[in-house]
């Protein structure tokens, strides 16, 4: 499979306008694969893949490419969301999977508007198979819930706004 110069770059810009965040082509010992993270991979069976930017494309042509990066577009910034300053947010301590209830019949450990008490458990956190309860801090009254159950969960993420006593 022979690709030109304008060929992968028009590839690269119709990649690059759709949702797709990885293409791979393969033909007989050609394999080529375009990430959006930037990365351009280039392999054959008869040798180890082999990251490369600037490729060349076509021996023929003797045209050797410039790099090419390929990102997804740029969204524009979010304002972040007003909060009540009075309000105290319940964060993951850990990156995990927040689950609501102890199982999934169970009802959940809160719901809005719930009165809750320091130390009472409020959600769970499953990291590396381990279910690690989180407690509440504070005293007060549940005000939001920002995760859904089962969703994974960053470091420092907020979980739950609370109305503190």
């Amino acid at each position: 499979m022979e690709l030109n110069f304008n060929e992968l770059r028009e590839l690269v810009t119709t990649l690059s306008q759709t949702d797709i965040s990885e293409l791979t082509l393969k033909s007989g010992d050609f394999e080529l694969t375009l990430r959006k993270q930037g990365a351009l991979v280039v392999s054959s069976p008869s040798a180890d893949t082999v990251s490369v930017t600037p490729v060349p494309v076509s021996a023929q042509s003797g045209e050797i490419p410039q790099p090419i990066v390929v990102s997804p577009p740029a969204a524009p910034p979010t304002p972040p969301p007003s909060v009540d300053s009075n309000l105290v947010e319940i964060t993951s301590p850990m990156v995990g999977t927040f689950y609501r209830a102890p199982a999934p019949e169970e009802p959940p450990f809160v719901d809005v508007g719930d009165r809750i008490q320091s130390g009472q458990t409020v959600c769970i956190i499953e990291a590396m198979k381990l279910m690690n309860e989180l407690e509440a801090e504070v005293t007060g009254e549940i005000v939001e819930i920002l995760v859904e159950n089962s969703q994974p969960v960053e470091f420092g993420q907020p979980l739950m706004r609370v109305k503190p006593n």
